[in-house]
């Protein structure tokens, strides 16, 4: 069983900190993905894991096995990089069976494993051809095969898609699912880009700054972050983060009034968070989330500026709203314009989260709001 465990890792570049402490457990034939902004030490970490970077503290288990020591080549790990790396001289089925013949592999057991791969990958017509008679997809494909004719205990992928275009992307993305069904291997797939987590993966770890900022389900981190970092960065446009005032708070509820809203209030639980009478706090609520004003008793107006029309939906832009820069994705009716517009907003849907980011649990109700004295 190829679980993989990391228990207190870290890492350091001199007096540089680039991975602090960071726990978790990987369970055979999971698929799981790092994600973050570039520079948050996902890559660093997927090379902890194989040997490419030692560790500076803690310990990577491998099938239950300490890695401290261990050499790259016997951590049965392989790595897909974002370059393919493919040797421009040899034909596809040599790359691929590359790896074999250093090892020692025969001819004949060599040219099976990379038939079976080929057949995996869809690469049976092109093993005679060289790497430059393949496009982006192809060749990429032929870097996984690499690593499936090595069967290896752990698949690591790093931002193995970023050089393709669009609609390649979306093609290999579905190619990746499709290996790790057939496999059945545990993998790692590291990326920058959160469609990517939140299409593939059982799990999300979202990194920062060298942390772990939340573990969960794509729609764990979708519909329940930990804070308002997760909060921003899963989802796609990202999550509307305005500005609110407490007006009061009763029996472990708080009514907040939005910076810049109409004659209504939400009334949401924060139980024993520490919310008091005119703290600030922020709002959170998704652009598929705003819902019609007849609909929402909180209601938002908004100068919109300027509207990107995406064919079944429109995202409505409004930069200048007082609580913070608002986008509303429309998808019913008729094509939304530019100008003074009012949307509602939908309770079951919104997050609150405090000044130090800590999100506090979804509003309940909504109220009117009390009358300013």
């Amino acid at each position: 069983m190829a679980e993989v465990e990391l228990t207190n890792v870290d890492k350091r570049f001199g007096s540089v900190e680039v991975i602090h402490d960071v726990s978790l457990s990987i369970a055979h034939g999971e698929l799981v993905v790092f994600v973050g902004p570039s520079g948050c030490g996902k890559s660093t970490l997927l090379r902890l894991i194989c040997g490419l970077e030692n560790l500076s503290g803690g310990e990577v288990r491998i099938d239950g096995k300490s890695m401290r020591g261990v050499d790259p080549a016997k951590r049965e790990v392989a790595m897909v990089f974002q370059s393919y790396a493919l040797y421009p001289h040899m034909t596809v089925a040599d790359n691929m069976g590359f790896a074999l013949r250093m090892a020692g592999i025969g001819k004949a057991k060599r040219r099976k494993s990379v038939e079976e791969a080929a057949r995996i990958l869809r690469l049976e017509d092109l093993l005679d051809r060289l790497p430059k008679e393949l496009s982006g997809g192809q060749r990429q494909r032929v870097a996984i095969g690499r690593a499936i004719v090595r069967n290896p205990q752990v698949f690591l992928f790093d931002e193995p898609l970023s050089n393709l275009d669009a609609e390649l992307r979306v093609q290999m993305r579905l190619e990746i699912l499709n290996l790790h069904r057939q496999l059945g291997a545990t993998m790692i797939y590291v990326t920058h880009d959160q469609v990517e987590a939140m299409t593939m993966a059982d799990r999300i770890v979202v990194l920062r700054n060298g942390e772990v900022e939340q573990i969960g389900t794509p729609l764990d981190l979708y519909e329940r972050p930990d804070n308002r970092f997760v909060a921003g960065f899963i989802g796609s446009p990202r999550m509307n983060m305005l500005t609110a005032m407490v007006r009061d708070v009763t029996d472990g509820t708080a009514l907040i009034v939005l910076d810049g809203g109409d004659n209504s209030a939400l009334r949401v639980e924060v139980g024993d968070a520490g919310v008091r009478a005119g703290d600030s706090v922020t709002l959170g609520v998704r652009p598929e989330h705003f819902v019609p004003v007849e609909a929402g008793a909180a209601t938002v107006s908004a100068e919109v500026e300027f509207v990107e029309h995406l064919g079944g939906t429109s995202l409505l832009h409004a930069p200048g709203h007082p609580a913070g820069p608002l986008v509303v994705e429309s998808r019913d009716g008729p094509p939304p314009s530019a100008g003074p517009q009012r949307f509602g907003i939908d309770p079951a849907k919104t997050h609150l989260f405090l000044n130090d980011g800590r999100a506090i649990p979804r509003a309940l109700q909504l109220v009117p709001a009390p009358a300013h004295d």
